[in-house]
């Protein structure tokens, strides 16, 4: 049943991952879009900057449970290096208590402002003007599974599972 679980928090952490990917493919047909717009027809472009920067802000929201999965974020493992492997656990286990606590805050905020500016009905204040609701919605999703990712590293620490994706490291990083 744990495994199950565990299984399915990283499905949908891989899911992050492509969806975050489609957001970045998503920004860099826009920025060709609007270079061919701008300098090549001479004309105006409206929307093209706003999008462009929401859809890199939610790929880098949305794409966080992957990193964390994958284990892809910057890591310094000076001190891991020098500690025994119960000090490593230790370690991983008090890191990954702070990450998920710091996201669960993080997402919860995020789901009042992104809240907030649904009920309140607030806009861009740009000439597209689209609702702020839109590019809010990634921050507490993205985060809140950040979370969500963070402690199904935990529950592995703590029953001696292997921790985050390991079919997706490479051999080197599991030893």
């Amino acid at each position: 049943m744990l495994d199950k679980l565990i299984a399915g928090i990283h499905g949908i952490s891989r899911f992050c991952g492509t969806l975050a990917a489609f957001c970045l493919v998503c920004a860099c047909v826009v920025v060709c879009q609007m270079v061919v717009i701008r300098y090549g027809l001479g004309a105006s472009t409206i929307w093209q900057n706003e999008f462009v920067t929401f859809a890199i802000v939610a790929a880098t929201l949305l794409g966080s449970p992957y990193v964390l999965l994958t284990r892809g974020h910057v890591n310094v493992d000076l001190l891991p290096h020098y500690l025994g492997e119960r000090g490593k656990k230790l370690l991983a286990f008090v890191a990954a208590t702070l990450g998920m606590l710091c996201c669960a805050v993080l997402a919860w905020t995020g789901w009042t402002y992104f809240h907030e500016a649904w009920t309140e009905g607030w806009v861009t204040p740009s000439v597209w003007a689209p609702p702020l609701w839109i590019p809010l919605l990634p921050l507490p999703i993205g985060l809140g599974l950040l979370t969500l990712q963070y402690a199904a590293d935990i529950v592995c620490l703590v029953t001696g599972r292997e921790v985050g994706a390991a079919e997706l490291m490479p051999p080197e990083e599991l030893e």
